[in-house]
């Protein structure tokens, strides 16, 4: 496990303001903290994917930080020792794209949510969500805007969401290699567009996503 061997001042002290909001429900009582982040609500192709992850209280690794301030390889080492770690429970919740389309993005994050909890193998006792729309829970629960960047726990489990997603969307891509799934995962670049605009939407696009609906509106 990559610790803080090679870690300066700076890098623990970071770590550590990362960790105040688990800091503070361990000393009211609370151990099991699990912090719950999603991956995929905006992109026009793939599943919404949501992770919860309890972490160990004395828990400092180098380099954890929110996913998105993350390089890919960054965020695969981390992955690698998160989930190789037996001292951390983690869960995962995945939400298809049909899903999507039959309750809407905000509900199936929700579902999505839900699921990575019930997946855990030791039960929680507080939730630390990333956001200030929460899914209904029987745990004691709060939202924290942009927690992946401000909660160890919440930062874990967006790194396990993101590579977890990822690796879906690389695996569709050898399905569907016309729309570069492995280059954008489903976001709305440039190259995802034009090849959307000249092939028209695959199975794994959310056609109730724009400009996807507008695409089939007008062709159909």
């Amino acid at each position: 496990m990559q610790r803080l061997i090679d870690c300066d001042q700076r890098e623990r002290s970071r770590l550590r303001k990362m960790s105040l909001h688990e800091q503070r429900l361990y000393k009211l009582g609370y151990q099991h903290i699990a912090g719950i982040d999603e991956a995929g609500r905006g992109p026009l192709a793939g599943p919404v994917v949501a992770a919860a992850c309890i972490l160990p209280c004395d828990f400092l690794l180098s380099h954890l930080n929110d996913s998105k301030q993350l390089s890919s390889k960054q965020r695969d080492e981390l992955f690698a020792e998160i989930t190789s770690d037996s001292r951390i429970v983690y869960g995962i919740g995945i939400v298809s794209v049909d899903r999507i389309e039959e309750i809407n993005i905000l509900r199936a994050t929700f579902e999505a949510m839900q699921e990575s909890v019930v997946k855990l193998s030791r039960r929680p006792e507080y939730l630390l969500i990333d956001g200030n729309q929460l899914p209904a829970f029987n745990y004691p629960k709060e939202g924290i805007v942009h927690g992946d960047a401000v909660s160890i726990s919440i930062a874990a489990a967006s790194i396990i969401a993101k590579v977890t997603r990822d690796r879906i969307m690389i695996e569709e891509a050898a399905r569907w290699p016309q729309y570069g799934f492995a280059q954008h995962k489903g976001y709305g670049t440039a190259q995802h567009l034009d090849a959307i605009r000249q092939l028209g939407p695959c199975p794994f696009h959310r056609k109730t996503f724009e400009p996807i609906k507008s695409w089939i509106d007008s062709n159909f």
